[in-house]
């Protein structure tokens, strides 16, 4: 019998060395993307998540740029942020779902080297009562507004990554973006496809030394979210009460550690970290944890 293992394991000894060769070939490695000194730009910067950001960005040293459609909203964020941090921001107006006015804006900006394309609207409704206008303004705004907004900065965040480093393209999906939620089939819909377009960005920019981070929040408490619980179904808000609602700044913290740490995938709260492990698939990943954690 002995004999007999031996000769088993003699022929596992082979592929799993090779198994094990491969590892160590194409390992995930960690990335550090620095923040300090570096260009920040986010979108819909002039409250809620990007406002929080900005904050968090300005006081860890960046260079932030803030783009919303509101040019009071902007000066109002600018002046907060040169309160709190001492720091002066860039604003720019602009409504994501013009290309002109977003390169416009990316141009006058200067070389991004972490774009945070946070930009959102979300209203909960049922679909057989929602109107096509609004899905339509919903699937602008959050996915078609993120390929304008990275289209537009992606050439110039190319051609500055040798002389500047590791670059991130980060988009604010939604845990309705990990999973269909009753009332949410525009918004769902919107931030499913901020997922396809990042796994496949990823593997088109990675070369570029630029990486691609996907974050999950859940409920923000926002003044997005003040006016989406006016209509909101009572089935949705029972849903998204189970994962509980987090502060803006909660979730800004999260989304720029993990930005900072190269993460594919970046939860949020207890419940992000089972949906992310639940919905991983054969999403790309900087560390080996990203699948599991």
């Amino acid at each position: 019998m002995a004999v007999v293992n031996l000769f088993y394991i003699s022929l596992l000894l082979p592929p799993l060395f090779l198994l094990f060769l491969l590892f160590l070939i194409i390992r995930p490695r960690p990335v550090q993307i620095p923040i300090k000194k570096r260009h920040v730009f986010i979108t819909g910067g002039s409250s809620g998540i990007g406002l929080a950001l900005a904050h968090q960005a300005a006081s860890e040293g960046a260079h932030v740029s803030i783009l919303s459609r509101s040019m009071d909203k902007l000066e109002e964020a600018k002046n907060a942020i040169k309160l709190s941090a001492g720091i002066d921001v860039a604003i720019f107006a602009a409504d994501v779902r013009d290309f002109e006015a977003v390169q416009r804006a990316v141009d006058e900006a200067g070389p991004i080297d972490v774009l945070i394309v946070n930009q959102g609207v979300f209203v909960a409704q049922e679909l057989e009562e929602q109107k096509l206008d609004e899905v339509r303004f919903i699937i602008d705004v959050n996915l078609m507004g993120s390929f304008n907004m990275i289209k537009a900065a992606l050439p110039g965040m190319k051609r500055s990554r040798m002389d500047r480093g590791p670059g991130s393209i980060a988009l604010m999906s939604s845990q309705a973006g990990q999973v269909g939620i009753y009332g949410y089939t525009a918004y769902s819909a919107s931030k499913f496809g901020l997922r396809g377009l990042a796994e496949a960005l990823q593997q088109e920019v990675i070369g570029d030394n630029i990486h691609v981070s996907l974050v999950f929040p859940p409920d923000t408490e926002t003044p997005g979210l003040v006016e989406e619980n006016k209509r909101k179904p009572q089935l949705t808000s029972i849903i998204a009460a189970s994962s509980g609602a987090m502060k803006a700044d909660q979730v800004a913290k999260k989304a720029l550690d993990g930005i900072k740490s190269g993460s594919f995938i970046i939860p949020c709260n207890f419940e992000g970290i089972l949906l992310s492990i639940a919905t991983a698939g054969l999403a790309p990943s900087a560390i080996i944890l990203d699948g599991i954690c």
